[in-house]
């Protein structure tokens, strides 16, 4: 489990008030103590029985999302369970229906777009661009939310730029063009680009599609590594034994299991929910579930 001081990521602490009066008052004319001033609620990022509808069809029903500060959760389902309307309902691109996110108790429209930006940051499946960039400014563009409007980068922002390229191993590739890197490259790049970004909420969208095994181990390696609270969409069940906290399983828009992936992953769930045949063995690290699917045809009486 990942741990690490907090307390410099709002950018403030509360501050403490204490009664104060003359000191010859009768002891009855005195207010009764008053607790200290509660500091800024540390809640995270949460979804709320979120709902949401497209076209006439259900995308979301009811789903709550509450991960652990500091943990990596996640979010498992097969092809239109949900996995990535929730993902940008919690970043804020798409609006719930109902229900309502928030961070850090504040709803996102009471955080404000810039306010969000500044703690959250999304990695999509595929990001594209037609603009020559090299690495260094496609990561620069994660110090956007922290610069004002046209002001020039400064130190900080080259100062996490650095940093994130270092962090990702991409420091000898700076200058190097976009559009040469291969599809694991480009995922660290935007890896590193929401680590510029300083966040204190990552969310991934099946960053490891089109990676080949070595680069899907590194990239979550790294992702579980850092000091945030990471949601990631996947469809590989034995990457997310080896490197979630917590699961989250997701089927037609609702919220079926949680907890941890040993609670969770087992055959009963797979084949409910995958519709395919399984075993599952604690030989994974830490005794974390492994899972073997079996070939023939799918789990019976289940649907």
């Amino acid at each position: 489990m990942k741990r690490w001081d907090r307390r410099g990521a709002t950018g403030r602490l509360a501050r403490h008030e204490h009664p104060s009066g003359p000191e010859q008052l009768d002891r009855r004319e005195r207010p009764a103590p008053q607790p200290p001033v509660a500091a800024a609620s540390d809640e995270g990022l949460r979804a709320s029985r979120v709902g949401r509808q497209a076209g006439g069809r259900i995308l979301l029903d009811g789903v709550s999302l509450a991960p652990p500060p500091g943990s990596t959760v996640g979010l498992l389902g097969p092809n239109g369970s949900g996995k990535t309307t929730l993902l940008r309902v919690m970043a804020g691109v798409l609006a719930p229906g109902h229900g309502v996110v928030t961070l850090d108790g504040r709803t996102l429209a009471e955080t404000g777009r810039r306010g969000v930006a500044r703690r959250v940051a999304v990695v999509d499946q595929h990001a594209v661009t037609q603009v020559e960039l090299n690495v260094a400014d496609v990561v620069r563009l994660g110090r956007i939310p922290h610069r004002r409007a046209w002001a020039a980068a400064g130190p900080e922002d080259e100062d996490a730029v650095r940093e994130a390229l270092v962090r990702t191993g991409l420091a000898d590739r700076a200058g190097q063009s976009w559009h040469t890197l291969s599809g694991g490259e480009r995922q660290r790049v935007q890896i590193a680009r929401a680590l510029a970004q300083q966040p204190r909420e990552l969310l991934l969208d099946e960053p490891t599609n089109h990676l080949d095994i070595q680069h899907q181990l590194e990239l979550l390696s790294l992702v579980a590594a850092l000091p945030v609270t990471a949601v990631i969409a996947l469809h590989d069940l034995n990457l997310a034994a080896m490197f979630c906290d917590r699961v989250t399983v997701m089927k037609d828009g609702r919220v079926v299991a949680g907890g941890t992936p040993s609670e969770v992953i087992t055959e009963e769930l797979i084949a409910d929910v995958y519709r395919v045949r399984a075993v599952v063995t604690p030989e994974g690290p830490e005794g974390r579930p492994s899972v073997r699917f079996l070939p023939g045809e799918a789990a019976p009486g289940r649907f």
